[in-house]
């Protein structure tokens, strides 16, 4: 590779940070901004195509399998790459943040993979960006360790064939990284900038490790999506200097318009795709965000009511789970949230037989493979997959022909009992607010009622807010949700928090900037098409 150029991208409103130098070379630094030269005049197309789509949506308030791509799925003979061998066995997966702590855990935890997240759980500041990086870098060079202040309690990395893989998590294509910017002042996409770091900086070293560059590729809405991330994997690859087909890419169909491309969005990345994965929560807020002029047909009971095994929900596992090992894929599961009690044995005990459940059900259902938040369910999940598994890496084996999933399947809202409750809204408004608060702190990853909660949950919950409201939506008590009631509850909830927490705690944290902001994406009459995008302008 020959000596980069000057970069023309420059650092604007960003403190130093130590380490930063290595992680911004110049070198490095070059190569996202070919990155950004490139391919950001298409991103910029692409998100200007999600708008358009949405519109045709709100006028048709359906959905269906894309005509034009007929021909890519009734093709047969096509599947994609197969899969190295870091990523053949992928049977429980952790998630988190890349903080140093959570990088030595999430390593060490026992998973087969760890999920190292520059997304939905990390907020974007500066801070995190550049210390996720260079805690990564450290990790692969076995240069990293942590000391815990409180506690005193130290952390090291394991031997090196006890570590979980990683597959490394960018942000979404709808994030600008404001920190970085080119000769016309344009803020690069923080997607770009988290891809570029890493995969300039990692790539030949993870090789060398016998691994190698593996993503997972967040709201992801369209082929075309997946179409632009596999072109950049291509110049990427030639940049450095190393095989094509060596990136590996799962992406998560978090997005109801996606669960109707799944085919073609594995079929774009077929050289270099490993798998899909079945979300929830990003889920349902596509399909909110999608349908929020569809009326009494389109709303969703509390989010909590709303398992995967809501019929809608089933339909879009077990065609994800078909169209994956229909085509040599991995199937990943959803997340097991759950965050243990260290004091109430019996909270413990319940949940544990959820996530057991829960996960059995995905291990039956023919996925190869499931997500967790915290390293006392990997026993649990890996317990589950094991007795399905044996000694096998994946059951792809299983192609599920029995699935058959039509068009109407994935959007039968309506074939739901349950019904939007008082106690839902207060809970959409408990959550919404001390989830802000902590991402304004620069928190991604949240414990809040013993779940790890993320951006995705902050997202629900502001949705359903402004779905019900919009939808005229009558509570089980009998009232109507209006604005008036969730500036009711809002405060409240403010109050309560106050109390709970001190005065003096309440005046050092971000809680009513926190409710204002949450009371704003809730009520405003224009749904804004992300919370985190009015939240990284008051972020630190």
């Amino acid at each position: 590779m020959s000596a980069p150029a000057p970069s023309p991208l420059a650092i604007v409103d960003a403190e130093t940070l130590p380490g930063q130098g290595e992680v911004l070379t110049e070198a490095a630094l070059a190569f996202v901004a070919e990155l950004h030269r490139l391919f950001t005049p298409r991103r910029d197309e692409l998100l200007a195509r999600r708008t358009e789509r949405r519109a045709e949506i709100a006028r048709t308030c359906t959905l269906d399998f894309l005509p034009e791509t007929a021909a890519v799925r009734a093709d047969d003979t096509w599947k994609v790459a197969e899969a190295p061998a870091a990523l053949n066995d992928r049977r429980v997966e952790i998630t988190g943040p890349t903080d140093r702590k959570m990088t030595i855990n999430a390593l060490n935890s026992g998973a087969k993979i760890w999920l190292a997240d520059f997304e939905d759980a990390s907020a974007p500041t500066w801070e995190n960006v550049i210390g996720g990086q260079l805690n990564l870098t450290n990790a692969y060079n076995r240069a990293i360790d942590f000391t815990d202040e409180r506690s005193g309690k130290s952390y090291a990395l394991k031997s090196a064939d006890e570590l979980a893989t990683v597959v490394m998590r960018p942000r979404g294509w709808h994030l600008n990284e404001r920190h970085l910017v080119d000769e016309n002042g344009k803020a690069v996409p923080g997607a770009l900038v988290d891809f570029g770091l890493y995969f300039f900086h990692n790539a030949k070293k993870l090789i060398e490790l016998g691994k190698g560059p593996y993503f997972y590729l967040p709201k992801t809405e369209s082929h075309l999506e997946a179409r632009l991330w596999n072109e950049i994997f291509v110049f990427a690859q030639d940049y450095v200097g190393i095989p094509q087909g060596t990136v590996r890419a799962t992406v998560l169909i978090e997005t109801i318009t996606a669960a109707y491309e799944m085919e073609e969005i594995l079929y774009e990345l077929r050289d270099h795709a490993s798998g899909l994965n079945a979300g929830r929560w990003d889920y349902l807020f596509s399909i909110v965000k999608n349908f929020r002029d569809g009326g009494q047909k389109f709303v969703l009971p509390d989010r909590n009511a709303v398992t995967m095994t809501a019929p809608f929900m089933r339909a879009y596992t077990e065609l994800l789970v078909r169209t994956c090992h229909k085509r040599g894929a991995h199937a990943i599961g959803g997340m097991a949230a759950f965050i243990p009690s260290r004091r109430d044995a019996e909270v413990n005990k319940v949940a544990f037989a959820k996530v057991r459940d829960d996960k059995d059900r995905e291990a039956g259902d023919g996925f190869d493979g499931s997500w967790v938040a915290h390293p006392d369910l990997v026993p649990i999940a890996m317990e589950s997959f094991d007795k399905v598994l044996g000694e096998k890496p994946n059951q792809k084996d299983r192609l599920r022909e029995d699935v058959s999933v039509a068009a109407g399947d994935l959007i039968a809202i309506d074939s739901l009992d349950a019904k939007p409750t008082y106690d839902g809204l207060v809970n959409a408004v408990q959550v919404g607010i001390r989830y802000i608060e902590a991402w304004l702190r620069g928190l991604g990853a949240v414990a809040i009622f013993n779940l790890m909660e993320d951006a995705a949950t902050a997202e629900i919950s502001r949705s359903q807010i402004w779905q019900w409201i919009n939808a005229g939506v009558i509570l089980d008590n009998g009232e109507p949700v209006t604005a008036e009631l969730a500036r009711k509850v809002a405060a409240e909830e403010l109050a309560n928090i106050k109390a709970e927490v001190g005065d003096e705690a309440f005046a050092a944290g971000k809680w009513q900037q926190a409710h204002d902001l949450l009371l704003q994406v809730s009520l405003d009459a224009d749904y804004a098409d992300f919370l985190t995008l009015p939240a990284y302008e008051q972020l630190g």
